[in-house]
């Protein structure tokens, strides 16, 4: 499965029955990859489409679907599993080789950077039963090793990789604002043709952060990181200053209003408090 690192799974010895259910999962991978009809694929997962576990062969889950339409782009079949099956498409799945579980839909979203399909995810959230379950899918880690992103949220990997539009995604419907640092050292390494998505990253976070800590140890390099993040920012962020008035005004707007921000006009876009 593309969402597993390959290096566990070729020492997986498999019997007769384990390749036959491999083959037919294949198949159903391609099929998705080729952007099937959604009844085709429905009829394939419920009929001929199978996955070993526990020792007995199952069907494939509505959850595991989803995983495929991530990873080959099939809006309509994600909008349809996740309008039939709503969180239930979103559900913890169980690593079968190690039998931990893990929470791969949303970071998968983000590392293929599928920001339709991640769109309707967080909206299907909105159906959970509870605001703790809500935040359990919005913020949760993969805890298993075999999973790539393992140990990382969803938001920590958008900020790493340079995905704003996902972290906006993320943010605006209530996720934790987490990784403030790697946010500024991916800001320091990326080469030039990344620097304005971890810009916007960056701010993104600075706005929807309740209270940014206090970064003295960025006065140890100065000129670097004032050139990078404007004088002002740089004196909040150090706890030599009060954010600057537009920040503040636009923090103001991202707790009130998180849904306005993608629509400001150029002048008042995050990087111009800088």
């Amino acid at each position: 499965m593309p969402w597993l690192l390959s290096s566990q799974v070729d020492h997986v010895s498999l019997s007769p029955s384990q390749r036959q259910c491999e083959r037919t999962a294949f198949s159903f991978y391609c099929a998705v990859r080729e952007q099937l009809p959604i009844w085709l694929l429905e009829d394939m997962r419920s009929m001929e489409v199978f996955c070993w576990e526990d020792g007995h062969p199952r069907a494939f889950l509505p959850s595991e679907a989803l995983l495929y339409a991530l990873v080959h782009d099939h809006r309509d079949y994600a909008s349809y599993l996740l309008n039939r099956y709503s969180v239930s498409a979103l559900r913890v799945l169980r690593c079968s080789f190690c039998c931990r579980s893990g929470a791969p839909h949303l970071n998968v979203a983000v590392r293929y950077d599928r920001v339709s399909i991640l769109g309707t995810m967080v909206e299907t959230l909105k159906d959970c039963n509870t605001q703790s379950e809500r935040r359990e899918f919005l913020d949760a880690c993969g805890g298993c090793s075999h999973v790539t992103d393992a140990g990382k949220t969803a938001v920590q990997l958008a900020v790493e990789l340079s995905r704003p539009d996902c972290l906006l995604l993320l943010l605006v419907h209530g996720a934790q604002p987490d990784g403030l640092d790697v946010a500024l050292q991916t800001l320091v390494s990326c080469n030039v043709s990344q620097q304005r998505d971890a810009q916007r990253c960056l701010d993104l976070l600075l706005l929807f952060l309740p209270k940014p800590p206090t970064l003295r140890h960025l006065q140890e390099e100065p000129q670097r990181w004032q050139s990078l993040l404007g004088n002002e920012v740089f004196c909040w962020l150090c706890g030599l200053a009060p954010p600057p008035l537009l920040l503040q005004a636009l923090r103001c707007l991202a707790r009130f209003g998180p849904d306005q921000i993608s629509t400001l006009p150029d002048f008042l876009q995050l990087h111009s408090w800088q």
